[in-house]
């Protein structure tokens, strides 16, 4: 069921359910974070392994303390006050408070606070934080509106709650903050420049596939669509496939001469933020469409946002030309 009842959700969250909710990033499955067996059915609707830590949603900084264990860092403190709320999430010392499932049994625990007004309003009314990893089947692309909640997890949670389509439209930028200089765990919503600046310098990326991932979206696959995609810069290999029926271009803002099917991330000039909103639903229509065999796909501009859309896009991808 999709509505905008937030105490109905909230209700239900109450009563050791799940509940899909709206953030800016993407839509999450969402439970209460101090329930371990709440939060197995986040893992079990998602057929999630046991392995991936999920991010916790709270709604003021003092949660954060709560929350966490220890001083919380000179780093940590300058990238909340610079971002929050938005789609940033820093990696802290857990507190005792959150299960060992949260966080996949590792000592740190990944949060945020979403900018979201729906959101907000419901964890405000809420007296636990939720935990909340993207609301779709382990593996495939996240979901940015209700209908794509809907579509592949309806029958499998109760709620849906609508919040209209999410602004972002990519995964929170995780940063971890145990360290010093501090690092990242995964590109989003907020680019390399932007955390450099709140820091005053630039941290190390550590978004390299793992298999026991420190933070959300560190596999070699994820975000993929069911379709083979090629992801390529080579302007020869869209020529190659120019003009053949059945292939689907996705391109970062110019068409390719002389091939029918083509998806555009964004107008012309290329706009990074318009392009990050707008690729997971693009993915999902290209995966949907029964007339589309194969998608080749091209990369953005590596500046801004584009770092992060070409990590989603490599992730997603079945081969590298």
């Amino acid at each position: 069921m999709i509505g905008t009842d937030i105490r109905h959700a909230a209700a239900l969250l109450k009563s050791g359910q799940v509940v899909a909710i709206p953030t800016e990033t993407v839509y999450g499955l969402a439970a209460n974070a101090l329930d371990a067996e709440a939060v197995a059915l986040i893992f079990a609707i998602k057929k999630r392994p046991a392995f991936d830590p999920l991010i916790v949603h709270i709604h003021s900084v003092e949660q954060l303390r709560a929350f966490t264990s220890g001083q919380v860092t000179t780093d940590a403190i300058r990238l909340v006050q610079t971002f929050w709320p938005g789609p940033l999430t820093v990696v802290l010392p857990k507190a005792e408070v959150i299960p060992d499932i949260v966080t996949a049994g590792l000592p740190t625990v990944g949060i945020r606070m979403p900018a979201h007004p729906i959101v907000r309003q419901l964890l405000s009314i809420l007296d636990f934080p939720l935990a909340a990893p993207s609301a779709n089947p382990f593996g495939y692309i996240s979901p940015v509106n209700a209908a794509h909640v809907a579509d592949q997890l309806g029958e499998q949670i109760p709620y849906i709650l609508d919040g209209g389509v999410c602004q972002v439209g990519l995964e929170s930028t995780i940063v971890d903050c145990t360290t010093s200089p501090c690092k990242v765990l995964r590109l989003g919503g907020i680019s390399i420049r932007e955390i450099a600046d709140a820091l005053g310098y630039t941290p190390e990326s550590l978004t390299h596939s793992i298999s026991n991932p420190r933070a959300p979206g560190m596999l070699t696959t994820h975000y993929a669509p069911r379709k083979k995609l090629i992801l390529t810069s080579d302007e020869s290999v869209f020529a190659h496939y120019a003009g053949q029926p059945e292939i689907a271009f996705l391109r970062s803002c110019t068409p390719f001469t002389g091939h029918k099917i083509q998806y555009l991330l964004s107008s012309d000039p290329y706009d990074d933020r318009k392009a990050a909103s707008r690729l997971f639903s693009l993915l999902r229509e290209l995966d949907s469409n029964p007339h589309i065999k194969l998608i080749i796909a091209e990369r953005v501009p590596d500046h801004g946002l584009g770092s992060a859309i070409n990590d989603r896009l490599t992730r997603a991808a079945t081969e590298l030309l």
